[in-house]
């Protein structure tokens, strides 16, 4: 059957098309399609089984005539097909969904696009608010590989479904509970929350991503506050503008909407959730979120942070502040006040225009004009230092130098290499490297003692590259200075030993050594 949707043809097709009734599928095609030849057309394939080679035909030739051809709840068995022989990349493809629904589903998790939900005992979908969900649910999914591959420890969809009108993406998360939970129902664990949550978030801010892998976060808070300044006295909206545009560019990774529901403790790992907001940029800009989070929005009604976060008012505001000094690393009161002020300063400006633009309360948006002129003229820059804990530089690893940890050390810098782009072939070439060396340095530096061993990844842009230095505090020792072995030998007259290096020169374009400060540093380098 079909039917005309005001602006496009849909006809269902059923059963198996193949050779044997591959002209009748045509004909019924065709007919439909006759004197609509202007309007797109719908091939709903909710019921079609099969399609061989002869019904592909009958497609093709529909394209033909129809260049805004579409396929739609095509089931995964044709979807293989139509992707094998190269059809997904010739129209538009849509495979069909498993429907799930989320009522009465707790929702563990909430954000700025989307709801996280709770639907059996191992899994959980988060469901996106944007109509267009399907290219939410691809964004997301990039960004959370991306993730990943750099070292934040987050969740990956495994499937798509269909909830409501909309679609949802399934993650696994076995007995996963937000801190928005944890600090609602066991307050005895508050210190560790903000320990975790604070964590995390310096993990976050010390991750470098690779070049146009994330957009800017201060171009998005610069339009905010191009917006909101149309609602200030004269003078001060130009200075927000001015001061916003001040911020530094970065290329360290922000989330984008850090809050208490969007980190999770599945099992005894703590996991980052609702990814689609990553970006790279300061860290003002996560602050000025979790301040919005915690405080701004409820300004004007204590019972909204606890209809969202799931806890009071009072709860928010101290895991704000001390999640803030936990943040900066002092206990200084001035410091903190300083640094807040500049948060808040232009979590209002944020606020302000979120406000106008969702029809909120006037007065709420009365309160936010008020502080926020009141801080203006006492707040001359919106950035500050920040005090990193040692040994959070995602690009270092620092381990005992021993055998049992050549493979953390492995999947350390191939996780580098994978965010660098490395092309296969180079990065087997800096395992074999890498391998050589840690052993060499495992079984001879502190040899019969023990001690640690640190490897650093450094990327390069111009020209493209790979730098890895190694550092240990054992024993002097240069091995560019070793001879290479005479690989014209045979077995039989061959010294055994030195190939290692050897092979490390043969496939590195430098390698260089040096002993400084007590300490073995040994660097290869490859132009990928």
């Amino acid at each position: 059957m079909s039917g005309s949707k005001e602006n496009a043809v849909t006809i269902a097709l059923s059963g198996r098309i193949d050779s044997n009734n591959a002209a009748e599928a045509e004909s019924m095609i065709m007919g439909r399609v006759a004197g609509r030849e202007k309007l797109p057309v719908v091939l709903d394939m909710t019921d079609l089984q099969f399609i061989s080679s002869a019904g592909l035909r009958v497609i093709l030739r529909l394209k033909k005539k129809n260049p805004d051809l579409r396929l739609t709840c095509v089931s995964p068995e044709v979807y293989d097909i139509l992707e094998m022989t190269g059809f997904t990349e010739m129209m538009s493809v849509e495979k069909a969904y498993r429907v799930v629904s989320v009522d009465g589903c707790e929702v563990i998790g909430e954000g700025a696009n989307g709801k996280v939900y709770r639907i059996d005992g191992d899994n959980v979908v988060k469901t996106y608010k944007n109509a267009d969900a399907l290219k939410d649910i691809q964004h997301e999914r990039e960004v959370a590989r991306l993730a990943l591959v750099l070292g934040i420890p987050t969740a990956i969809s495994y499937d798509v479904v269909k909830v409501g009108d909309s679609y949802g993406s399934v993650f696994e998360l076995l007995d996963a509970k937000s801190f928005a939970k944890i600090l609602a129902k066991e307050p005895e664990r508050f210190d560790w929350c903000v320990k975790e949550y604070v964590g995390m978030l310096k993990k976050i801010h010390s991750t470098v991503v690779p070049a146009g892998k994330l957009p800017s976060h201060k171009e998005n808070m610069l339009a905010r506050v191009k917006r909101t300044a149309k609602f200030l006295p004269e003078g001060y909206g130009n200075k927000l503008i001015a001061m916003t545009e001040a911020i530094p560019e970065s290329d360290h990774m922000v989330h984008g909407d850090y809050h208490t529901k969007n980190i999770v403790l599945a099992g005894d790992e703590v996991l980052v959730i609702d990814m689609d907001t990553l970006s790279v940029g300061h860290p003002i800009f996560d602050l000025v979120h979790m301040y919005s989070s915690y405080v701004g929005y409820s300004e004007n009604d204590p019972e909204t942070v606890l209809k969202f976060q799931g806890f009071t008012q009072e709860t928010a505001l101290r895991f704000w502040h001390e999640s803030l000094a936990a943040y900066l690393g002092t206990k200084d009161g001035s410091n903190i006040k300083e640094v807040e002020d500049k948060v808040r300063c232009l979590a209002y400006g944020y606020l302000i225009d979120w406000g106008v633009r969702h029809n909120a309360d006037e007065a709420l948006i009365g309160v936010w004009k008020a502080r926020l002129t009141e801080l203006l003229p006492r707040v001359d820059c919106l950035t500050f230092e920040i005090k990193t804990e040692e040994g959070n530089d995602i690009n270092e690893i620092e381990v005992a130098a021993s055998a049992e940890n050549l493979q953390k050390v492995m999947d350390f810098v191939d996780s580098r290499l994978e965010a660098a782009g490395c092309p296969v072939k180079y990065k087997m070439q800096f395992d074999l490297a890498v391998e050589e060396i840690f052993v060499n340095i495992a079984n001879y530096a502190y040899a019969p003692g023990t001690g640690n061993a640190c490897v650093r990844v450094e990327l390069s842009d111009d020209p493209k590259s790979v730098a890895i230095t190694f550092t240990d505090s054992g024993k002097p020792f240069d091995p560019t200075k070793k001879a290479d072995p005479d690989v014209t030998l045979s077995a039989d007259e061959r010294d055994i030993g030195g190939l290692g290096i050897f092979m490390t020169k043969k496939i590195m374009d430098d390698l260089s050594y040096e002993y400084r400060d007590g300490k073995n540093v040994l660097r290869i380098k490859k132009n990928i």
